[in-house]
């Protein structure tokens, strides 16, 4: 039998209770557990040598490990996995924290940008990790759009949409562009733009780009195509959606070298947003929070660090975005599954409210 093979259903009474016992205190504690420990936590009183033995028994099918010879066994993420599945007890977030999010996040006159900030905040003040947003597609009406120059060959696209939303995106315009095209991409954008959605509108715009380009100075095209690109297509659900906060969390306990350099590379993946643009798909896959332990997600498979995610929808049910806690393995999953959940739905609610408003 290998350690992928085993469930619960190959475990006994006895070995269930240990197994259980064992987590539960590891994700307390963060360290490893020892036969004496067990024995005294244990509802029915067993010897500290039959839990030993058990313990071998269980580490023999993979579930354990141990970090050092003489230490005591910590799960494997293959229990861990088991654990989370099949024994993980998830109760309803408290009412203390329950008004706290609400109150966080229900600022009256807040734009969606604003909900995504807070929503990031307060999931990572609230597990003490690092949180991630990925923010809603901008779907509401465009009213105007607007190119700034900026210094050192940059450009600021400034969108304006019905609802009252406002977003900035920073692009390189092609070199040598002159103020006169930046108006003159801008008057066309805004020409096709004013009215529809960005979704809507972008195959409209290309199309017209394609039989106006020889109107259009040849600066000029480039830079509606530049503009385009930041918000339709799949650049839409790019890393600029991407809202990350409290990674400094993820510093804390880390001992020795080898954990802080797997936190270091957690963070360069952080940084270049590296494989982000899967964390939709990965929260598409079902309504509820899905949790990712250690190399079940690649983007985390060098940190041996946890991903708890959940999709948030509008009122027809469909999905807009994710948000979700990144942590160590040893996250304290029964209590961070339903703040997850809990402020997930909250946001589908306020994303919902906000473009009908």
């Amino acid at each position: 039998m290998t350690a992928q093979s085993v469930t619960l259903g190959d475990l006994n009474e006895r070995s269930r209770a240990i197994f259980r016992q064992l987590v539960e205190t590891y994700l307390e504690t963060g360290d490893p557990v020892g036969s004496r420990t067990l024995s005294k936590a244990l509802e029915q009183p067993l010897s500290a040598a039959t839990v030993r033995n058990v313990m071998q028994d269980l580490e023999e099918l993979g579930l354990l490990g141990s970090p050092h010879v003489s230490a005591g066994r910590i799960p494997t993420q293959h229990g861990l996995r088991m654990f989370v599945d099949g024994l993980l007890e998830i109760g309803d977030v408290p009412q203390e924290e329950r008004q706290r999010i609400e109150r966080g996040m229900g600022e009256e006159h807040s734009d969606v940008a604003g909900i995504v900030a807070r929503a990031g905040a307060l999931l990572s003040g609230l597990t003490h990790s690092a949180s991630l947003v990925l923010a809603p597609k901008t779907e509401a009406a465009v009213k105007h759009l607007e190119f700034v120059t900026l210094s050192d060959g940059a450009a600021l696209v400034v969108l304006v949409t019905e609802d009252g939303a406002v977003e900035n995106r920073v692009i390189t315009p092609p070199p040598g562009v002159t103020p006169s095209a930046m108006r003159e991409a801008a008057n066309f954008l805004n020409a096709m733009l004013r009215g529809r959605t960005l979704t809507d509108a972008a195959r409209a715009v290309s199309d017209q780009i394609a039989l106006r380009r020889q109107e259009l100075d040849a600066l000029a095209a480039g830079l509606v195509e530049q503009g385009i690109a930041v918000w339709s297509g799949e650049a839409s659900a790019g890393p600029e959606r991407l809202l990350i906060r409290g990674q400094s969390n993820l510093l804390d306990g880390m001992e020795g070298e080898a954990e802080l350099e797997r936190m270091r590379r957690l963070f360069d993946d952080l940084e270049r947003k590296k494989d982000l643009l899967d964390l939709l798909e990965l929260a598409q896959d079902g309504e509820g929070v899905r949790i990712f332990i250690g190399s079940e997600n690649k983007l985390f498979s060098l940190s041996g660090s946890s991903l708890v995610i959940a999709p948030y929808m509008d009122a027809d049910r469909r999905i807009i975005g994710a948000l979700g806690v990144i942590g160590p393995t040893r996250l304290n999953y029964g209590r961070v599954v339903p703040i997850v959940d809990y402020t997930a739905r909250l946001m589908g609610r306020m994303v919902t409210d906000r473009r009908r408003g």
